[in-house]
């Protein structure tokens, strides 16, 4: 399995005030690659390993029932394919070579922005990690995390000026089979440069 490292870490100039008062979904991309610096940046902001040890997004109880996935498609250094971030080493691991965009887009009712972006951020999840803790209960802080981890993707794309949206709307055994994975997907978030 082919491991990158991801480059380092660099701290926005723009502030969390900023990023709020710009964000606002976008389905339409510029026809550019993205930077491995940018791809770099948005993993580590969606579910990366802080300085506490912790991670970006809060978790109850540690659980940390979120898997975050990578589709590859126009990143410069990153092959077309299916990728899965490690927290730990701040990588990412290939596990499906090609590109799936466009299967990923029939499984979400043909949306364009899925087809055209040029990176898919996936954030999926194992229930049980949470539900083995907290019973039933754990499903709505297994829904909670995802929130927290959206919104930290949302808010490093715009500190990039990135445009991307939170996709919920897809057949989910359709994803599933597409990208090979058990677990439960809960968002697909294409990224790429505005096209404004």
């Amino acid at each position: 399995m082919e491991n990158i490292k991801l480059p380092e870490l660099e701290i926005s100039e723009i502030s969390v005030e900023e990023a709020l008062k710009r964000r606002k979904s976008t389905r339409d991309y510029k026809d550019e690659k993205l930077t491995i610096k940018e791809i770099s940046q948005l993993l580590w902001a969606c579910d990366g390993k802080n300085s506490k040890g912790g991670r970006t997004s809060p978790s109850a109880g540690a659980t940390y029932p979120l898997e975050i996935y990578l589709i590859a498609g126009e990143i410069e250094k990153i092959e077309k394919g299916l990728y899965l971030y490690n927290f730990c080493e701040h990588s990412i691991s290939l596990i499906k070579k090609g590109d799936l965009r466009n299967e990923i887009s029939k499984s979400a009712y043909e949306q364009r922005c899925l087809k055209i972006a040029p990176a898919i951020v996936v954030i999926s999840g194992i229930f049980e990690r949470t539900t083995g803790r907290y019973g039933e209960r754990g499903k709505r802080y297994v829904y909670m995390e995802v929130g927290h981890c959206g919104q930290n993707l949302h808010l490093q794309a715009e500190a990039l000026s990135l445009g991307i949206v939170m996709v919920g709307a897809f057949d989910d055994e359709k994803v599933k089979g597409v990208l090979g994975i058990g677990e439960d997907v809960f968002y697909l978030c294409p990224v790429g440069k505005k096209n404004e």
